[in-house]
C-alpha cells in the first residue's frame, strides 16, 4: 500500500503543479492519459520492480476501480497523443518551419523551461533556499505568464 501512496502523492503533486496544468491544458493529452502515462512509467522507477498492469490500474487518483483493460485503453490511447504529438514536432522541422518567425515564442519558452528545470534540480540536489529559490520563484511566473499567452488563441500560428 506504500507504494500506491507515494505514486498518488506524486501524481497529485505533478498533477497540480501550474506549469503542468498549462501545458497539459493546451496538449493532446486529456488528463487521465496523462495520470495513465505518467502511472505507467513513474511506478516502476519508484517500485524498481516491473510491475503487472492490474496493479497500476489501482494506482488511479479515481475513487472507482479501473480495470486493467480500460487503464490499458488509456495508456494506447496517451502513447499515440504523445507519438503524434512527436511526429508534429518532426514535420514542422523537416519542413523547415522551425526557422521561421511565428515559432520563435515557442522555442524561446522551450529553451526557459529547459533552464527552470535544471534550476529547480539544483535547489533540489543541493538542498538550497534563498536567493535561488525567489530566483526559480521568479522563473516561474514568468514562464507562467509566457505559456497563458503562447496558448491565447490570437497568438498562436495561422
Amino acid at each position: 500500500m506504500k507504494l500506491k501512496e507515494n505514486v498518488q502523492t506524486w501524481l497529485i503533486r505533478a498533477l497540480n503543479d501550474p506549469m503542468v496544468k498549462i501545458l497539459s491544458k493546451n496538449s493532446h493529452l486529456t488528463r487521465t492519459q496523462l495520470e495513465t502515462l505518467l502511472i505507467d512509467i513513474l511506478s516502476e522507477n519508484i517500485s524498481g520492480k516491473t510491475l503487472k498492469y492490474d496493479d497500476k490500474a489501482r494506482f488511479r487518483l479515481t475513487k472507482s476501480k479501473i480495470s486493467r483493460g480500460a487503464f490499458n485503453r488509456t495508456l494506447r490511447q496517451a502513447k499515440e497523443n504523445v507519438t503524434r504529438a512527436i511526429y508534429t514536432v518532426l514535420l514542422l522541422g523537416y519542413l523547415g518551419l522551425f526557422e521561421s518567425t511565428p515559432l520563435d515564442p515557442y522555442l524561446e519558452v522551450a529553451n526557459k523551461l529547459q533552464d527552470y528545470v535544471e534550476a529547480y534540480r539544483e535547489v533540489i540536489n543541493k538542498n538550497e533556499k534563498g536567493e535561488l529559490l525567489k530566483a526559480i520563484t521568479m522563473m516561474r511566473e514568468q514562464l507562467e505568464t509566457s505559456l497563458e499567452q503562447l496558448s491565447n488563441p490570437s497568438s498562436k500560428l495561422t
